[in-house]
């Protein structure tokens, strides 16, 4: 039998060496991905020839954005490719997104647009537009995002590369910058997101897709049965559900595109929930079959997302302990006198700002001026880990409690300061 002291050892050293070990986990397989597959190679605005330019399909489901669609529209239409359409499908939107879509097609020859009665979800409205396309190749984008000239060319390219390649991931970048929140998305997205995605390639595969911006190709997803209506997250649900059947995604930095981020703590609280409870989704729908030895390559992704959840909840009774010996005696072994950062703390800090200076050397190719957000970053993990605790937390329990096969609909989610 464990002892109290040797347990609640055990919770603390977990709490603490949990992060510092992923941490060194992300920047050797990141740094390894980045020698290996980008440093020397082209930068985003050179992409390399393709030996055919085959014709694509950008899908675009809307949801009331008649504010943005004009925007992302022009960026699409822009694309340095030769042969491709564009679909936007409305899901029902009840503003001016309708009229304003039916305008645009004046404007671009490429878009057609699909009008859906009612909300019905971006998942079904993304399997709407894939049985609209006339293309194998399928490149998906949110309605509110501005996609670099050259994204469809790099995704494309991957999805030529071999048969077994059934998606891409691009390299979605913030573009609002106001608020403190958003500064540090903007590190999060370079030193965090990024250096997951390099790292998980590396080792094995990717826990997701950057909805916001990903390529997929046709006879993959229908052979998956294509999005699923029912999962809060469709973009994790259709990662797992295209690598357990043996199709390979891949990770491509070049395909950039700029997108809007929350810049409240409503906003982002909401967005982070949905988040966590999209991955519990998918932990309890796959998990099990991921377990399996042909299953394996996906061992990688399950052990790190389990853990990540159980950080949480070990960081939840560290607080709850520390809170209950305010009030009542606990017995030694049980109190905790403060959960303020000591020694430890600063090691963890020391440890972050390693993992942000290595993402931000890998992306300043990318992105010009990064460093001047390195400043910011240092709150991160002061904001950004509650957030993540709290959000993992509630999430299991709510995703349990859900009614399951109920259809996940379209919110209009924080888009900025305006």
């Amino acid at each position: 039998m464990v002892s109290n002291f040797s347990l609640i050892t055990l919770l603390f050293n977990f709490a603490f060496f949990y992060p510092i070990i992923m941490a060194f986990f992300w920047m050797v397989g990141g740094t390894y991905y980045y020698l290996r597959r980008e440093r020397g190679h082209r930068r985003p605005e050179d992409p390399p020839p393709l030996r055919e330019t085959p014709f694509v399909s950008v899908l675009v489901p809307c949801y009331n954005e008649a504010e943005r669609i004009a925007e992302t529209i022009a960026a699409i239409a822009g694309q340095e490719y030769p042969d491709f359409e564009i679909i936007a499908i409305n899901d029902g939107s009840t503003d001016k997104t309708a009229e304003v879509l039916d305008d645009l097609v004046e404007l671009h020859p490429q878009l057609r647009v699909v009008h859906l009665e009612g909300n019905h979800g971006k998942a079904n409205a993304l399997r709407v537009g894939a049985l609209a396309s006339r293309s194998e190749y399928l490149v998906c984008v949110d309605a509110d995002a501005l996609l670099d000239p050259h994204a469809t060319r790099w995704m494309v390219g991957h999805l030529m590369d071999g048969p077994r390649v059934g998606g891409v991931t691009g390299n979605p970048r913030v573009r609002n910058r106001t608020t403190l929140l958003a500064r540090m998305q903007v590190g999060e997205f370079s030193a965090i997101v990024g250096l997951i995605k390099r790292a998980q390639r590396t080792y094995g595969r990717l826990f997701t897709v950057s909805g916001v911006i990903c390529a997929f190709r046709k006879t993959a997803l229908h052979r998956v049965g294509f999005w699923s209506d029912h999962m809060v997250t469709e973009d994790i649900d259709i990662s797992w559900r295209l690598q357990l059947d043996a199709w390979d995604i891949r990770y491509e930095p070049n395909a950039l595109c700029w997108i809007l981020m929350p810049e409240t703590l409503g906003g982002l609280w909401s967005q982070r929930l949905r988040w966590a409870k999209g991955g519990v989704e998918v932990l309890l729908n796959h998990g099990k079959s991921v377990l399996s030895w042909r299953k394996r390559r996906m061992w990688g992704v399950l052990a790190e997302y389990a853990l990540s959840l159980t950080w949480a909840y070990v960081m939840l009774a560290i607080f709850v302990l520390w809170v209950l010996g305010n009030f009542i005696a606990l017995p030694p072994s049980l109190y905790v006198d403060t959960i303020l950062p000591r020694w430890h703390g600063l090691v963890l800090a020391v440890v972050c700002m390693m993992q942000f200076a290595t993402s931000l050397l890998i992306e300043r190719r990318y992105e010009r001026g990064l460093s001047r957000h390195f400043y910011w970053v240092i709150w991160y993990p002061l904001a950004f880990w509650v957030i993540g605790m709290l959000t993992a937390v509630i999430a299991v329990p709510r995703t349990l409690a859900a009614r399951r096969g109920q259809r996940a609909r379209w919110t209009s989610p924080d888009r900025g300061v305006r």
